[in-house]
């Protein structure tokens, strides 16, 4: 069988908070704990982690050893430009940043290996304007290749 996604998309989220010291939803817009123990909206700048189609290769699906290849989006979301650019530089060094010949964040699966990470896509930021007023994202791509442990 091969490897679940919902483990490495957690463990994914929790790698980019860790590297950026800054939330990251999964899906949706991080929500953090407030004094009054209520949640609410996380303030910018933040990230927002998205599931993309993944690819598989290897034996056929049914068999265990089958590696996975999970793709994400990575939106970093901010007020300003200079914002996003550097949430967007904290998450591609968390993701697939070196130190040597390891990786800068360890990505823990229980049932699984890490055996590749990949950037696939890295785009300038872009603003939109509405009533509440400006907001910039810049987008990124990875691909986390896993294997059966």
């Amino acid at each position: 069988m091969t490897t679940a996604r919902l483990p490495v998309t957690r463990a994914l989220a929790a790698l980019i908070a860790q590297a950026t010291g800054r939330p990251c939803g999964v899906g949706e817009l991080p929500r953090v704990r407030c004094a009054s123990g209520e949640w609410e909206p996380a303030s910018v700048p933040y990230a927002i982690l998205d599931s993309l189609p993944g690819t598989f290769s290897g034996p056929p699906l049914w068999d265990w050893q089958a590696d996975a290849a999970w793709s994400y989006q990575v939106t970093s979301v901010g007020e300003r430009d200079d914002q996003v650019q550097w949430l967007a530089d904290r998450v591609r060094h968390g993701i697939v940043g070196r130190n040597g010949d390891r990786w800068a964040y360890d990505l823990h699966l229980a049932q699984a290996c890490v055996i590749d990470r990949e950037l696939e896509h890295d785009a300038a930021g872009e603003t939109s304007v509405s009533a509440a007023g400006a907001i910039v994202s810049y987008v990124q791509r990875f691909t986390i290749t896993v294997t059966p442990a």
